[in-house]
């Protein structure tokens, strides 16, 4: 079964209700931004545990293959329940604009586009972020925001394409 890993190794069972309420509570502060967004993805699909768990070990990594603007295959390791997001924040990889809303899905800056095979693993769309994506340059039907994509064993080896150009507000010349 997928888990979300909070920073103190913390599973949780989450309604979409319960979600929205972490996000506005006070006890925000024990998980990071990025496992929040995870679990409140997560929560969507119902599929979180609400056993503990040990630290992740290196050898529970799952490999991501990326193919960037360029078309350059770039291989990575995440963790399971890190977001596509997370891991191109953590392994530091140069995708002009990616993530500009840090995974907050206000914007559709981090679309990526899968193989159908993938894209059928992933699990179904929440509105919120079919909404998100209808803004995303080269929209296709494998599209999803890597934001909303949680690392899990099944996705090990798994490619996603950054597509060639991002639709980014704060990249436009102010013109109208």
């Amino acid at each position: 079964m997928p888990v979300c890993v909070g920073q103190r190794m913390r599973l949780l069972t989450l309604t979409a209700s319960q979600s929205s309420a972490i996000s506005r509570s006070t006890t925000v502060n024990v998980f990071s931004r990025k496992t929040l967004a995870c679990l409140q993805s997560q929560a969507h699909r119902g599929i979180c545990s609400s056993r503990v768990t040990q630290p992740l070990r290196s050898e529970n990594k799952i490999t991501v293959n990326f193919i960037n603007r360029d078309g350059e295959k770039i291989t990575v390791k995440g963790n399971p329940g890190d977001s596509l997001l997370d891991v191109v924040i953590d392994q530091d990889l140069d995708f002009d604009g990616f993530g500009a809303c840090e995974g907050t899905l206000a914007c559709s800056t981090c679309h990526v586009i899968f193989d159908e095979d993938v894209f059928k693993q992933l699990g179904p769309i929440t509105d919120e972020e079919m909404d998100m994506l209808d803004l995303a340059y080269g929209l296709t039907d494998t599209s999803r925001l890597g934001c909303q994509i949680c690392l899990t064993k099944a996705l090990e080896g798994m490619t996603a394409r950054v597509p060639d150009a991002v639709a980014d507000i704060r990249q436009s010349d102010g013109s109208a």
